[in-house]
């Protein structure tokens, strides 16, 4: 539980991933807490074989070398065509995200099904390692032809939510934010951060 003399909690992301700090810190803004970034050259190294795993490994990690609570994320992309891959490896596929991208759709040539999904686990830590907090979130849909849209980051200007005829990259922040599988898998989250906060 977190001190009542203290109005706010400070929460490090475990990521560098400036686009996943904002979208927190989003996600965040009405609950008493600081979002910070975790620190500069830490890396954590993601041996996990599901999201959900990399999520708990990151969360322990950070929350362990800062002495305060640590929000971890393990997201990525699965295509059905690719046995799901890039996977657990989404942020591993190339070096670029426009790299991932053209590796992606060139992978993809040959297939009629784009079916596909996004995932993201959550997962909050306690400086003592206790995981205080576990869910996972996921939206369907499909892989695009070509990249679409100008917001987002990562596979965004490719992935079209299924019955939207949208890429990520083409929905405004509060449209993505609801539909998103980290939209999702936050409000999964909240119930139990409002918990941990008492509010």
């Amino acid at each position: 539980m977190r001190n009542n003399d203290s109005p706010e909690i400070s929460l490090v992301v475990a990521s560098h991933n400036s686009g996943k700090i904002k979208e927190f810190r989003q996600l965040l803004s009405s609950y008493p807490v600081n979002v910070i970034c975790q620190p500069e050259g830490f890396n954590v190294e993601e041996t996990g074989k599901t999201f959900a795993e990399n999520a708990r490994l990151k969360a322990l990690s950070v929350a362990r070398l800062t002495g305060e609570w640590s929000l971890a994320d393990d997201s990525g992309l699965s295509v059905k065509a690719l046995a799901g891959a890039p996977g657990v490896y989404s942020a591993r596929y190339a070096k670029t995200d426009e790299e991932r991208i053209q590796r992606l759709l060139r992978e993809m040539e040959p297939f009629e099904d784009r079916t596909a999904f996004f995932s993201c686990a959550l997962c909050i830590a306690s400086p003592n390692q206790e995981i205080l907090l576990e869910v996972e979130g996921k939206c369907e849909g499909l892989i695009a032809r070509a990249p679409r849209g100008k917001e987002g980051f990562g596979y965004d200007p490719i992935f079209e939510v299924i019955k939207t005829g949208l890429t990520y990259a083409e929905l405004g922040r509060e449209e993505k934010q609801f539909m998103s599988h980290r939209g999702r898998a936050f409000s999964l989250l909240e119930p139990g951060i409002k918990r941990l906060l008492e509010v």
